[in-house]
């Protein structure tokens, strides 16, 4: 890939080549008519040559869907293609951003030789990675596991560090919100694990404790009533094996998966084991798990100390095992957020509102708890002396239920106090 870089003197003339080349044929398959810089404004432009062996639509993208995310992610930025040479205009004062913007095209060049399809999507993170200064095509290009006709591969930087954690470490820990991928990975990494032959099985577990409900109110038989809880795991696996292959692999025992419950006593040698939604541990049972490890294992915990659905506020062993573990050779703690989410956009946004909604409310709680210098306890107000001086020392007919029924009215005050 060959770069030149031209800088042209000032606005009228580059503003009027840029409105004309906007006129062009982006990538042979539509136009685009959209300046950066206005008319008078000075401005740089940049060309860059594009590898002639590389099908425009793989690197474009279809309708340039490729082309309008990264004008998207630039919006300074004016970006034009003909045939092999890609032209980008801004402002002097955005010439930052457009070498960035220029980056960002050879980064994608990379990834698209390295066979990863590109996608709006994946324009955007990339654009994310490039303001964290990691190189995309580090990230975007590692692959997991090829299966299906897709390969899985990392889409963040907190991803590449996860599963980088899991090559490196036999016990990780990933920690993070719905939708991050911790699960998902480490299932990659598991089949990947068990074809290269590192292991000799698989072993999938969850703790059978969902929003409060109770195997005992669910029909059918105990494999009737845990099957719903471990129905991720299973649908993981169906996205990374063939679907005759997955009932074989299940019934020669090479892929189990199985209640938390039932690790109780077991040593599991030559394993890959993930324990999902480990918040809803107890400290107890997360010892229990990690003390089944035995020799030529790697073991991975996941989940999101957020969501914890213990009954009667038990403390959940994912929150514990972190001041227990952390710093121990071997163990590895991997923290995701809303930037590593790999649902909907709009998931991500969702957890940040949320997150922004429990400081607050933990801030107001703060705010209305006693301070040291005030006082803890609110004084009941002194009783009037009777008439003539003397305290009266009979009650008055309903004296008892009416101060019963006013501390029943603070109380309840309080209790709506606490709740706001």
């Amino acid at each position: 890939m060959t770069d030149a870089f031209r800088e042209p003197g000032t606005a009228p003339g580059a503003a009027a080549a840029s409105r004309g080349a906007a006129d062009a044929t982006v990538g042979g398959g539509g136009s685009l008519a959209r300046t950066a810089a206005p008319a008078g404004t000075p401005t740089v432009t940049r060309t860059m040559s594009l590898p002639t062996d590389l099908d425009p639509v793989v690197l474009l993208g279809t309708h340039d869907e490729v082309l309008r995310a990264v004008e998207k992610g630039f919006p300074e930025v004016d970006v034009h293609v003909r045939g092999t040479t890609v032209t980008a205009t801004a402002a002097r004062e955005n010439q930052d951003r457009l070498d960035t913007a220029l980056v960002l095209v050879s980064e994608l060049v990379d990834v698209a030789r390295a066979g990863t399809p590109l996608t709006a999507d994946s324009v955007e993170r990339a654009v994310g990675l490039l303001e964290e200064a990691a190189r995309p095509t580090e990230v975007l290009t590692d692959s997991v596991l090829s299966a299906r006709g897709r390969t899985i591969t990392p889409r963040s930087l907190g991803q590449k560090a996860y599963t980088d954690a899991i090559e490196d470490s036999t016990i990780t820990f990933g920690i993070g919100p719905a939708g991050t991928g911790k699960t998902y990975l480490a299932m990659a990494k598991a089949v990947d694990a068990l074809a290269r032959r590192q292991v000799s099985r698989i072993v999938l577990t969850r703790p059978a404790v969902e929003a409060g409900e109770s195997l005992g109110f669910l029909p059918g038989s105990l494999t009737d009533k845990i099957d719903p809880y471990l129905r991720p795991l299973y649908d993981a696996l169906h996205d990374m094996l063939e679907p005759e292959v997955l009932p074989r692999l299940m019934a020669a025992g090479t892929v189990e998966v199985a209640p938390l419950a039932y690790m109780r006593g077991r040593t599991l040698n030559d394993a890959f084991v993930i324990l999902d939604e480990a918040q809803n541990t107890t400290p107890e049972q997360m010892k229990m798990f990690l003390t089944r490890l035995g020799f030529g294992s790697t073991m991975v915990v996941t989940g999101d100390v957020s969501q914890v659905d213990l009954p009667g506020g038990r403390p959940s062993g994912l929150v514990v095992v972190r001041s227990i573990l952390e710093g121990v050779e071997g163990i590895a703690f991997c923290d995701l957020g809303s930037a590593d989410v790999v649902r909907h956009r709009l998931v991500g946004r969702i957890i940040d509102a949320y997150a922004s909604y429990e400081a607050q409310a933990a801030a107001l709680q703060a705010g209305a708890a006693p301070t040291e210098h005030g006082p803890a306890l609110r004084r009941s107000p002194r009783r009037r002396a009777a008439p003539g001086g003397a305290r009266s020392r009979g009650r008055p007919v309903g004296a008892g239920r009416v101060g019963r029924a006013g501390r029943a009215g603070e109380a309840s005050g309080a209790d709506e106090g606490r709740q706001t």
